[in-house]
């Protein structure tokens, strides 16, 4: 179609795969809360990736997004759902242990479950209002969203 591909990941796993599978697409190891492009794209993707991104960051990453678009341009991006009891959970184990834990936040064992330990993985689950917030603090309209396949997905567009 004459679009150009352009990967961003934070693992160097994943991103010897995609350079494995698709060697012609250009990749870069990064983080989105240090992603610094201006206007260097027409649109944008982030799919699995802004659970793994704490409360305090989501600003800074949503703004990283919006100004690596060029004007008018989209991104489509999905935010990780889960029970709402294994949230309460997570919450309350985080606290139980004296942690700095907000609402929303979890660690789950590899194996599965919350677990609040080195064996384990980071989740943020916002509310869908807040994450509405933050898309409009960070110059975006909001286009469209929806939920499906435990994913409230978010289709937004640059200012």
């Amino acid at each position: 179609s004459g679009r150009t591909v352009f990967g961003i990941d934070h693992s160097q796993g994943a991103l010897s795969v995609a350079r494995e599978k698709f060697p012609e697409v250009s990749t870069e190891k990064a983080v989105l809360q240090e992603m610094n492009y201006e206007a260097a794209f027409d649109g944008a993707i982030c799919m699995d990736a802004l659970e793994m991104v704490p409360p305090e960051d989501w600003p800074r990453v949503l703004s990283n997004l919006q100004r690596a678009l060029k004007s008018q341009s989209p991104l489509y991006f999905t935010v990780e759902l889960t029970a709402e009891s294994d949230i309460q959970q997570a919450f309350e184990e985080g606290q139980s242990l004296g942690l700095p834990v907000v609402y929303g936040e979890a660690q789950w064992a590899l194996e599965g479950g919350y677990h609040w330990g080195e064996d384990s993985y980071y989740h943020y689950y916002p509310k869908a209002e807040q994450v509405k917030d933050w898309i409009q603090q960070a110059g975006f309209d909001l286009i469209e969203d929806a939920v499906g396949d435990e994913y409230h997905h978010f289709l937004v567009q640059k200012q």
